[in-house]
């Protein structure tokens, strides 16, 4: 499975997880957002033809992959973004959201 890194800059209140999806086309992977959790899943498919010794070798891998991350509550959808280049996928969010920001309560 693909690695994952993950980093936060807490001066610009955002979270940056890099993929690793070697031989993946952007077609294939998909990006869901359900109770908290971001997943990336999609399917590797790679193939490749090569010739030896007079034989022609046909290589074929198939997969399925998932991985989930916690991102902050009250996050919405254009919150997120994402770009995928050279079988690297960058997916940035806000660390935290109003809805987490602390808030003072008056005495009355």
């Amino acid at each position: 499975m693909s690695r994952v890194d993950v980093h936060e800059d807490k001066d610009k209140n955002l979270v940056t997880a890099t993929f690793e999806l070697p031989g993946v086309n952007k077609e294939n992977v998909s990006i869901d957002v359900h109770n908290n959790i971001l997943t990336v899943s999609g399917e590797s498919k790679f193939e490749s033809d090569r010739d030896e010794n007079g034989y022609v070798v046909r290589e074929r891998r198939f997969g399925r992959f998932s991985r989930s991350l916690p991102v902050p509550e009250g996050i919405k959808s254009e919150e997120i973004k994402a770009a995928m280049e050279n079988g690297v996928l960058t997916v940035t969010y806000p660390r935290q959201t109003k809805a987490q920001a602390p808030k003072r309560v008056t005495i009355s």
